[in-house]
């Protein structure tokens, strides 16, 4: 079996240019606040069209998840007091869908169905953990193959998963624990200068860092993302009707989604130590008509360090394996780095709300508003990440 033949690239038609995003807002990002998810997204939305300048009317579509979402469009009228008709699909929220959400927007406006589309997504986990019914391990817990063939030999939850794939890529690779810890730091150091970041007054230094005890070798509690509450969501319109919006128009210049043909069950994967960022990231380069070299700034779903190198490396920032020299030292830091990465701290400090938050740091960066401000960035890029899937979505500013 090709190194390739694991996965596919998704046919995405030539959407570039054709949508923005005009208006992003996030919710208070808190460990367990008692609030629900449809509190949380409301917060959101709200606050993404005040950004953009339009009243709940002007809404008439909808992107939100597929699973575990509270906010669909008898929500928004609930809480705004509308009744007018919406466009609704449940193609959006975060994960992958935070950067094919405004592929489906293209194809809705395109086609006359919607002209102002939101997506949202929000997660109230934090005040569920103690029932047990939040968060990822209970997609996991539940998925019939994985009681039985997984769980009994201790191949349960996530973070056994990721570590066993991290410590794959050490022995093939010769990554390390400091290399790892890069990724970590860096994105503690930005989240600790992200006003609405959780770990915003939690600092990590690489001595700290490495005295913190193993939880699955070899992952420290910092290598692993944070449970939360909140949520954020954004609003996309056509490229030409941003252009009378307050804002700096964001376009969308690229998409793209990579699926594996093995799903969730990642030891069956053949090529362990990848994503399918591998067939996600040439789509949507090449839509855009751009290279990793032309980024200013990254984002990338970041449930565990390992999977921002494999994603790194998968996307072409730097060659298969060298990911972890790549990461070393501040090449991910804002200031003067080779690649920025996580400007506001990503899942692993500023807040698990499954990669939503990310593009809207991406949003931030190229209007020159993020509290890690990378100067002048006018390309960023979001890569999403489900395990199953991988998504790559590609913003740049337009003059």
């Amino acid at each position: 079996m090709s190194p390739t033949d694991w996965g596919h690239a998704e046919p995405y038609d030539d959407v570039s240019g054709e949508v923005a995003i005009v208006g992003v807002g996030e919710s208070t990002y808190t460990k367990a606040s008692g609030r629900t998810s449809r509190e949380i997204a409301a917060q959101a939305v709200e606050r993404a069209l005040a950004d953009a300048g339009l009243e709940p009317a002007d809404v008439d579509g909808i992107t939100l998840a597929r699973v575990d979402t509270d906010f669909d469009a008898g929500a928004f009228h609930a809480h705004f007091g509308t009744s007018h008709d919406l466009w609704v699909k449940p193609c959006g929220g975060g994960m992958t869908w935070a950067a094919t959400a405004p592929y489906d927007a293209a194809l809705a406006i395109r086609a006359g169905e919607a002209s102002t589309i939101v997506n949202v997504f929000a997660v109230d986990w934090a005040s569920k953990r103690g029932e047990m019914v939040g968060g990822p391990g209970k997609f996991h817990a539940e998925q019939l193959f994985k009681q039985n063939l997984e769980v009994p030999f201790g191949w349960f939850p996530q973070p056994v998963y990721f570590a066993s794939i991290a410590r794959r890529h050490m022995a093939e690779y010769g990554t390390t624990e400091e290399q790892l810890g890069a990724i970590a730091l860096a994105c503690r150091r930005h989240a600790n200068r992200t006003p609405l970041a959780v770990m915003r007054d939690r600092p990590l230094s690489m001595e700290a860092y490495l005295a913190s005890p193993l939880i699955a070798d070899p992952f420290r509690k910092e290598d692993c993302c944070l449970i939360s509450d909140g949520g954020a969501a954004y609003v996309m319109t056509s490229v030409e009707r941003a252009r009378d919006l307050p804002n700096p128009v964001v376009e969308v210049a690229g998409v793209g989604l990579g699926t594996s043909e093995t799903g969730g069950h990642w030891a069956q994967q053949p090529d362990f130590t990848a994503t399918p960022q591998v067939f996600s990231g040439p789509v949507a380069f090449a839509m855009a008509g751009l290279s990793p070299n032309d980024v200013d700034v990254l984002t990338c779903y970041d449930p565990f360090t390992i999977v921002s190198l494999m994603q790194i490396e998968d996307m072409g920032f730097c060659p298969k394996g060298e990911g972890g020299r790549f990461v070393e030292g501040t090449t991910l830091h804002f200031d003067g780095g080779v690649l920025p990465y996580n400007t506001h701290g990503g899942l692993l400090s500023h807040a698990y709300v499954l990669g939503i938050a990310h593009v809207v740091e991406i949003v931030k960066q190229l209007r020159g508003e993020s509290a890690s401000q990378v100067p002048d960035a006018r390309v960023g890029v979001y890569g999403g990440y489900t395990g199953p899937q991988a998504s790559t979505l590609i913003l740049r500013r337009r003059n």
